[in-house]
This record gives structure tokens, sequence and C-alpha cells, in this order.
């Protein structure tokens, strides 16, 4: 508040606002009262200014020029009222900030204060193109202050040679070194930054990782989590409590559309992570479905640990969040069907071609350990496990000890299941792509159907028999051609090749001798349960079903000349023939 009386002659004649109030005022001979509320920056720029006016020197630095700025537009202080006025002076002066990273940097922070007026005389815009050029450009062709290039020649310090100090050769500055500088703006104006350095020609990784260090300082929720294994993605110092939830959710929204949509550029444990902290602050549906879609576009890149979401809410059975996992491995699936569609193979080339088929076997393998991670949960359905399974298709499983062990655990995990659900979930498995580990484990695992056991050693045996069959093919074929070649040199130069073939197949044969003894045990045991089903009443009726035998019950006429004891031994020879040579596979096929 000032009066006629106590206004200075120098100050009106530099603004045209002065002037015109003073002059309007002047017409009523009483005393004079005018107020300056709206003045940018306050009574602490309007001081700078009255100095200004007054010649007493004032500096001019980063973090007053936009408001006396502001203030020297608002008050009209332009060359009219006086040579080099305030507005022709502050100008000049923001024309050389934009030629330095720190101050350009300060000068876009205090537009917030009088943001309106920054906007108008486009000091906003100004400072946000000269910080996104010198983000693309490359800081070491440029005397730019760079924090971490100033740290590294300070701890380096002086180098001599020769006796004369010369100054430490500059440390290599990486891409990331205005993430950090760029992550204390406030989200309306990082955004747009982020924007405009994206139209300069900023790499799609580079602008990932500024968004990534952006999300870490400012989203506190990032941090909150049940397991221990997220702690390198805490901000260090983040408090939960320095924003609430809404502010917590806008902000993850704007951050997700700023995130950039080019697959694998954003780690997917990034994207799994801002998935986690929107379920957990109850983003907008939009939000989470635009999340899955881009993490099912690169699922081949994701870790077990990020795909164990908990759980959320009271009405929620299961440990983990079931339901995501399974939206996600849809939406890997419809790209990848896509891919194959518009680059179609015929199958043969499909099954050979492992480049095309990498990131289908990888997260087929991920869904493995995933179902094998979630099986133990009792409240686990049999139609989810069996859902998530069955969305890998056959051929991105080249061995299914993956699947048999997670149908392993959940048998295990659920007792309660009927044979009917369990025989449901081994067709979820193929015996035939079993390693040798998996198949000795099959053939003695009691919660396995009696009629998937039949199965893994049938078809054991099957490759036993392919196996020892090529081997003895190959040797007739090497003694064939030793016999019919007479040339004796030929014969001493191949004397160390075949002493090294003969010892390669006396291990081979005693490594066959070993499990075809472990095959002939196996089958003895399945023999032995198999008579205990005959003596027991109803329990080889039980067995033939297991089997897939129908059976036929006897005519009234036919009962008395049938011998039980001898039809008894004719189904147990029956059986045993099965598992002795395999003959009938269709019993042993599933249904």
């Amino acid at each position: 508040m000032s009066t006629l009386k106590d206004l200075p002659f120098p100050l009106l004649s530099r603004s045209k606002v002065l002037e015109d109030l003073i002059a309007e005022s002047s017409k009523d001979e009483r005393k004079c009262v005018f107020q300056l509320h709206d003045i940018p920056g306050g009574a602490k720029t309007f001081l700078l200014i009255a100095k200004f006016c007054y010649d007493v020197k004032i500096e001019l630095n980063s973090l007053n020029i936009v408001t006396l700025r502001c203030a020297a537009e608002y008050l009209q202080m332009n060359d009219n009222y006086g040579e080099r006025n305030l507005i022709t002076q502050t100008e000049t002066f923001l024309n050389e900030i934009f030629g330095n990273w720190s101050d350009s940097l300060k000068a876009l922070e205090t537009c917030e204060e009088v943001l309106t007026q920054a906007e108008e005389l486009h000091i906003v815009s100004r400072c946000i193109n000269s910080l996104a050029m010198k983000a693309c450009a490359d800081p070491s062709l440029f005397s730019w202050p760079v924090q971490g290039c100033d740290e590294a020649q300070s701890t380096k310090g002086p180098v001599f040679w020769n006796g004369i100090c010369t100054s430490a050769k500059p440390h290599p500055v990486g891409e990331d070194w205005w993430h950090d500088d760029v992550s204390f703006l406030r989200l309306p104006l990082y955004k747009r930054l982020i924007l405009a350095v994206g139209s300069h020609g900023m790499k799609p990784e580079g602008i990932a990782g500024a968004i990534i260090h952006y999300s870490k300082r400012h989203l506190s929720l990032l941090g909150r989590d049940l397991s221990t294994q997220w702690g390198n993605y805490a901000a260090p110092g983040s408090t939960i409590s320095a924003t609430n939830e809404a502010e917590q959710r806008n902000l993850l929204e704007e951050i997700v559309e700023l995130v950039p949509e080019q697959k694998g550029v954003t780690p997917s444990k990034f994207l799994l992570r801002l998935l986690r902290t929107a379920i957990l602050i109850n983003a907008s549906p939009s939000c989470r479905e635009t999340l899955e879609k881009r993490i099912g576009a690169q699922l081949d890149q994701a870790a077990l640990e990020d795909l164990l979401i908990p759980s959320t809410g009271y009405s929620v059975e299961t440990l983990y969040d079931i339901d995501c996992v399974q939206r996600i491995l849809d939406h890997f699936m419809l790209v990848d069907s896509d891919h194959f569609a518009s680059n179609y193979i015929e199958e043969e080339q499909l099954m050979e071609s492992s480049h095309s088929l990498t990131p289908v076997t990888m997260v087929a393998n991920l869904m493995d350990s995933y179902l094998a991670e979630v099986a133990p949960d009792v409240n686990l359905k049999p139609k989810q496990f069996q859902s998530l399974a069955a969305a890998i298709p056959d051929y991105a499983r080249p061995v299914d000890d993956g699947i048999y062990r997670a149908i392993d655990i959940y048998l295990k995990a659920h007792p309660w299941l009927t044979e009917s659900e369990r025989e449901q979930l081994c067709r979820l498995m193929s015996c035939q792509k079993f390693s040798l580990e998996a198949s000795t484990h099959a053939a003695q695992n009691e919660r396995l159907p009696l009629r998937v056991i039949i199965q893994v050693l049938f078809f054991e045996q099957l490759r036993l028999r392919t196996s020892v069959s090529s081997w003895f093919f190959v040797s007739d074929n090497l003694e064939n051609s030793q016999n019919a070649s007479g040339n004796l040199a030929l014969t001493r130069n191949d004397e160390p090749a075949q002493e090294v073939s003969a010892e390669d197949r006396i291990v081979a044969v005693d490594a066959m001798k070993k499990r075809v003894c472990e095959l002939e045990k196996e089958c003895s045991s399945i023999k032995q349960e198999i008579d205990k089903l005959v003596k027991t009443k109803g329990g080889w009726n039980t067995w033939l079903k297991k089997l897939g035998f129908s059976r036929q019950k006897p005519k009234a006429e036919d009962s008395k000349v049938l011998n039980p004891t001898k039809s008894k031994n004719s189904q147990a020879s029956s059986a045993a023939a099965l598992l002795n040579g395999g003959q009938n596979q269709n019993g042993l096929s599933g249904d």
C-alpha cells in the first residue's frame, strides 16, 4: 500500500501502469491510496523493481529473472519509459540463461510461481525447448555444467605432466546424465519436457530411463510391497505419507501415458511394478488394461518374482492374482498368433525354427514355473490352473518336465481331487516329452492316475527299444564297412577312431543295461500291484476302467461254463503283455 506523497517520482517515470494509476488518483484532492496485489512475485519482487528505478544495483540470477520479467511486463516497463528499461534487460539476461543447462532448469522451476504470466510470455516453452535440445545433444561437445561430469573431475583432481599442472581429463558422461536433474520438476512441467525431448529425437530407451528415475523419486507407493526383492526400485528416503492416495493415483496414470509404447524399450520389471501399484491404489481400469497389454507384448522378458502379484481386497480367495496373469498371457498369445499369421510358416518349418519359437518357449517355461509357485495354494481351483496351463500351445514346450512338476505339486496340495479331475489335469502334459529323470519320477508317483503311469512306462520302453535298435543298426553298418574295406593302410589309419568308438559303445551298452534293469523293476512292481488288484474284490474292474477297457458282462447262459480261475489268469497275462510289449496302444492313449 502506497500513498501519493510517499511514492517517489523515479518509480513513476519507469512504469506506465504506475503513471496511469497516479494520474487517475490525482484528480481527487483527498488522500490517494491504491494497492498492487496482482504483481507477479509479490513484495519481494517489487522491492527489486524499486531499487532498479532508483539506479540501485540489483543482481539478476536464474532464481529471480522469471518473476522480474513477468513483473516488468505487468508494470509495462518498456523502453518508452526509459532507455534499457527493465523489460529489455530481463529479456537479454533470459537469452543468456537459455544457453546454460542448470540456469535454464532453475528458471523453469521458478516459472511455477508465476505460471500464467510465464506462459503468456512464452518463458516456459523457451526453457523447455532449451533443456530438450541440450538433453538430446552430446554434453561432451559443449561447456554445459553437468552434475556427473563436475563430480568426476573434482574427485580425480589435477594431473601433472613434466612438472606442469594440467586439468584432469573429463570423465565420460552417460546418456542418463540429465535424468536426476529434471526429476525435481513437478508433473505438468516434467510431462511437457518429456514430450519435447521425444520431439527432438531422443531415443525411447532414454525417455524410459528418465521416467523410471522420476517414478522412483515421486511415486512413493511404488516401494510398498510385501516382498523385499523390489528394494532396488524404492527411492531412498521416500515416504508414503508424502502424498495421499488420490495424488499417487493421478501421478501413476500420467506416468503410464508417458511410458514409450515400443516393445522391449521399458523393462518388464518396471511395468509389472507399475501394475502392482496400480492394483494397490485402485487405478482406473483403462490404466491397468494398458499396463497388462504392454507387459503381455514382452512377457518373455519378465521374471517369475515379478509375476507373483498379491491379490487385494476381501472377496478374493487365492493368494496371488491369477486372473491378472491370465489376461497378460492372453495378450501375449494374441500378439504371438498375429505374428505367425502375418508370417505364415508350415508346421514342419515352425517346429524347426528355433529363433521364432524362442519367445514362446521362454514364456512357456515362465508359466510352468509360475504354476509350480502358485500350485500349493489350496484355494486355487482346477479350472484356473488348467486354463493358465492350456493357454500355452504344445509346440512351445519341447520338454514337459516343467508342467509335470507343476501338476505334481498341485496334486500333492489338493489330495481331495476326484479321479476325473486328476486325469483332466494330466492331459495338459505329454508323457512322450518327458526326460529320463521325469519319466523315472512319474513311474513311481502314486499321485498320478494309473493310466498315466502305464503311458510313462510304455513310452519309456518304446524309447529304449528305438535307441537300442538304432545303436545296433549303426554298429552293423560300421562292421560291414570295415569288412568290405581291404585296404590295409586305411585300416591302420582308422585304428584310433575304432578304439574310441569301441569305448563309447561299451559305455552306451552299460547305460542301456542299467536302464533296462530299472524298467524291469518298475514293470515288476506294477505287476505286483495288478495281482493285488486282481485278488481284491472289484479291484480288477476298477483297474480296467482306468485303462479305458470296458469289461462286458457275461450272459446268463454262459456264466456256468466260465472258469473264474482261468479268467483271472488270462486277464493278468493280457495286462502283462500290455506292459511288456505295449501292443495295445489304444488303452494307453488319453481320452
